[in-house]
Parts: C-alpha cells; structure tokens; sequence
C-alpha cells in the first residue's frame, strides 16, 4: 500500500497583488472622505486615536475591495476593465483573496471597537457587511438600482470618521452621507455608458445595459440636480462659512453642466467619459474645501463648535 501527500504550491503572489486587491483607487477616496468625518468633528482627538482610527477604517476598506473581488472573479475574468485583476490573471487563487480580506475585515473591525469605540466599529463592520453582502453578492447581479442603493456603503465613511471622534452621530455627517450616496449614481453610470458591452457581456444589469443609453443619462441628470444642492447644503444650513458655500456652488454648476453635457449626447461617450472623472475631483475637491474650511478657524462655524 502507497501513500501519496499533496504538496501545496508556493503562491505567486507578491506584496503588489494583494495592495491591489485592496482597491487602493477607490480606497484612497474612502479614506480620505472618512478623514474630513474625523477632523471636522466637534471636540479633540488624541492623534494615537485618530491615526488607529483612520488606519482601522483603510484596513476595512480594503477588505471590502478584496472580498468583492473575489466573489466578482468569474466576471471580472470576462471584462476588459478588470480582466487585469490579481485573481483572473492567477496571481491570488480566489481562496487566499477569501481568507486576506476576511482576515483583514475582522482585523480592522475588532481593534476599532477595542482601541476606539464601538459605534464606529460597528458603523465599519456595517458597512463592510453592506458592500460584500448587499451590493456585491445581491444588488449587482440582480437589479439595475445596484448602484443606487449600494452606494450607501461608499457614503458610510465620513460617518465613521465622526463617530471615531465623537462616539455619537449627528445632522453634519449625515448630510456628508447623503452627498456621498447622490454623488454615486452619476458617477457610476457616466463609468457604465462607456462600458456598456462589458457589463452586457457578463449579464450584470446596470441601467444603461437593462433601460438604455437614454434613460440613462436621463437619470445621471436628474441625481445631478440633486447632489448639486446637496453639496451647498452644509452651508445654506449654518454648518460652514462663505468660501465652502462659494466653492460648493461652482463645483456644483459644474457637474450639472457636464450632466446636460452627458444628456445631449448622442452616439459618442466623450462627455461620460469626462463626467466620470470630473466627478472624482468634484469629491475630493468639496472634501478638501469643507477641511480647508474647518483648518480656517472661525469660516466653518458649527462643525468646529
């Protein structure tokens, strides 16, 4: 009688495919939305606890980048704009993806709880659990409001970042959530007009794919028309000062100018494709002025109360 031993394979992976199974792109805005939650709140934050705190919070991010990647790795494998991912390209077998970003999400949740605070843990454990489990796994491949309603979880950051800092939650960051969660629709479908075929390949129903070009960029306008207000908000309601409100309202016209760019078009994606990165900077822009206008001291008014 002879026995045989399976001999496990020496992985492939290097330190770069699992930095990039993390998502680092998206995960830089997360983060950064989850930094102005933190440094805007009312109060002082020990630095040791702010650092933990937005270390916790990349570490979840990262995780939810990993998991989605790999429970996404048979479509992923299919599409040109993420064929190049560690996991299609057999880099990380989707088992060490499963086993990194689980590891990391119970990592990055229990030391928020233990070292932090518990609503913000639980806020992350949330929104990890949101993103995985709701948009990746049910939303995406089954309805075309994925976007919608999975874009609670990409608003949620700035949340955390404030109860971080304050154990407790209010109007402010609420508001920061909800121009989050608006922001998203137009942003994702601006992306999902110009890969169209991609997402038509591999059966996942965004809407430009189930209700058309049209209707799409009907709906791009519509949310637009929305975040726009939505953006200035903070300031029509006392909560910063004059050069937050300035900034909000170009950046606002701005993206309501390329919406009705994107609406008039027709048979070319050059205004998508400008939509789509001109909403990035639209973010990150109206993060770094409400910052900007807390470092101020005295313009920001209720938020540095």
């Amino acid at each position: 009688m002879s026995l045989t031993f399976a001999r496990a394979e020496p992985s492939v992976a290097g330190v770069g495919d699992y930095i990039e199974l993390m998502k680092p792109r998206v995960m830089s805005l997360v983060v950064f939305t989850a930094l102005v939650g933190l440094l805007v709140a009312p109060g002082h934050v020990h630095p040791v606890i702010g650092l933990t705190a937005l270390l916790c919070i990349t570490v979840g991010a990262g995780a939810a980048g990993a998991l989605n990647m790999w429970y996404d790795a048979d479509i992923d494998a299919r599409m040109a704009r993420t064929a190049g991912r560690p996991i299609p390209r057999g880099r990380v077998t989707p088992g060490e993806a499963a086993g990194f970003g689980f590891t990391l999400a119970v990592f990055s949740v229990v030391t928020l709880g233990l070292l932090v605070n518990i609503l913000a843990a639980a806020l992350l454990a949330f929104t990890i659990f949101f993103y995985v489990v709701i948009y990746t796994v049910w939303l995406k491949r089954s309805t075309p409001q994925n976007i919608v309603i999975g874009g609670a979880a990409g608003a949620l950051p700035p949340m955390i970042g404030w109860a971080a800092a304050t154990g407790t939650l209010a109007v402010e960051p609420v508001l920061l959530f909800l121009i989050i969660f608006f922001w998203t629709p137009p942003h994702f479908w601006a992306l999902s007009l110009y890969r169209i075929e991609d997402y038509a390949r591999v059966g996942v129903p965004m809407l430009p794919v189930v209700a058309g070009e049209r209707e799409t960029r009907r709906q791009i306008l519509i949310y637009t028309l929305i975040l726009a207000p939505l953006g200035v908000a903070p300031w029509l309601l006392g909560y910063t000062g004059p050069v937050y409100g300035v900034a909000a309202s170009i950046f606002g016209v701005a993206m309501i100018a390329l919406a009705l760019r994107v609406r008039g078009e027709h048979g070319s994606h050059r205004a998508s494709k400008q939509m789509f990165g001109f909403s990035i900077l639209y973010l990150f822009l109206l993060f770094a002025v409400l910052l900007i206008d807390q470092m101020s001291g005295g313009l920001f008014g209720h938020f540095a109360a």
